[in-house]
């Protein structure tokens, strides 16, 4: 064996950089890294340039910002249902702590074209890939659907996706029975609404739901905001955002997440706090734009999103559909029940078909969204002996 002074001074490992929707990040064999722990997560935070006390990972391959500090591992199915086992990681930009709680539905999009292009399945079409997902996170089933050239994910296309310049091939996402993927109930509380205690705004009302990913959703004018306000205004709004992590804490308690301390410390990303209000005046749509029936400000890991991310998106329109909750309440929906739901967010539109079966228990049995995704590069990231 190699002493530790004839040894490199950093380790290769091979992994591929994607943009899924409006998020990028870094996929990786699990073939290619150490078994789940502490030696992995260092690995990984090394690669992705975290923690950095400046927020900007500049070290490393992650972005600064939550949309852009994510993982994906990727290996061969441990469920009968699915074709590939996917993990989806959340990396803290400024500490070294990587979140497992919940999936990222953006990052999941470019999951199905990873799982094709490496050959991990093969599609029985040869113009058309179906991949069955199983997400490790939340235990639940996506499957996605793409089109293919010569044996590849397919990237050009003639769909817009708001927050991503120019056009590319759909890929359409069904998230299979995705209520309770954290807490197990759709409604955790059991209620359409709670009132959380939190030392930031005091007493507050929220819809405490969880489709997908869990979120909290709260009026906009109850924390003293119009709601159409642009990102950096939320962020650089004095304190703003420290006390809308306040609600966070008491939400991802009220839930039974975890305790105060693991809110403050580990589970960082979750629930994701929805701000909505009733649609404004320049987004009734044109011929391009639908017309909304909600706007949303989304905070998630601590920052204001530039577009919503797609598993808010998506407990939102379910949100919207639940009698009583504060986004039912809040939103303009549409007559037809069985029409889409449209989300205004700071880069467009989200359009979400979300349909709730009402009863004893409420029932999900999927939520359906289109997002595109791209291999951006490949090859091998480097990660500095000294930090494994």
């Amino acid at each position: 064996m190699n002493s530790p002074e004839n040894q490199p001074p950093q380790t290769t490992i091979r992994a591929v950089y994607m943009r899924g929707g409006t998020s990028r990040g870094l996929f990786f064999h699990t073939r290619d890294l150490p078994p789940a722990g502490d030696a992995r997560d260092r690995m990984i935070l090394a690669a992705m340039g975290s923690p950095d006390p400046n927020k900007r990972q500049l070290d490393g391959m992650g972005g600064g910002i939550s949309s852009l500090s994510k993982i994906a591992i990727i290996g061969r199915s441990s469920h009968p249902d699915a074709d590939i086992d996917y993990t989806f990681g959340q990396v803290a930009v400024d500490t070294a702590t990587i979140s497992y709680k919940g999936n990222c539905g953006n990052i999941s999009s470019a999951v199905g074209p990873f799982a094709v292009d490496e050959g991990l399945t093969k599609p029985k079409d040869a113009c058309q890939a179906q991949v069955r997902i199983h997400n490790t996170n939340t235990g639940k089933i996506i499957v996605a659907r793409f089109g293919l050239v010569n044996g590849k994910a397919a990237i050009a296309g003639d769909f817009a996706l708001d927050g991503v310049a120019g056009t590319s091939a759909p890929i359409a996402l069904d998230f299979l029975n995705p209520g309770g993927s954290s807490t197990g109930k759709i409604l955790p509380t059991g209620n359409s609404q709670d009132m959380l205690e939190t030392e930031g705004f005091g007493s507050l009302a929220a819809s405490l739901v969880d489709v997908s990913n869990p979120i909290a959703c709260i009026r906009a004018g109850d924390i003293g905001l119009r709601g159409d306000e642009a990102p950096d205004a939320l962020t650089n709004k004095a304190d703003l955002l420290d006390r809308i992590e306040t609600i966070r804490i008491a939400a991802a308690v009220k839930m039974g997440l975890c305790s105060t301390k693991e809110a403050k410390t580990t589970l960082r990303n979750l629930p994701q706090i929805a701000i909505v209000s009733a649609p404004h005046k320049d987004e009734h749509g044109d011929a391009n734009q639908p017309a909304a029936h909600i706007t949303v400000r989304m905070i998630s890991a601590g920052q204001a999103h530039l577009a919503t991310p797609l598993t808010g998106g998506m407990c939102l329109a379910a949100t919207m559909r639940i009698t009583g909750s504060i986004a039912n309440e809040t939103a303009i929906l549409p007559q037809d029940p069985q029409q889409p739901l449209n989300i205004a967010h700071p880069s467009g539109i989200l359009t979400v078909d979300a349909t709730l079966i009402d009863g004893p228990e409420l029932q999900i049995p999927s939520v359906t969204v289109y997002r595109s995704a791209r291999r951006l590069m490949q090859g091998e990231v480097l990660v500095p002996n000294h930090r494994l």
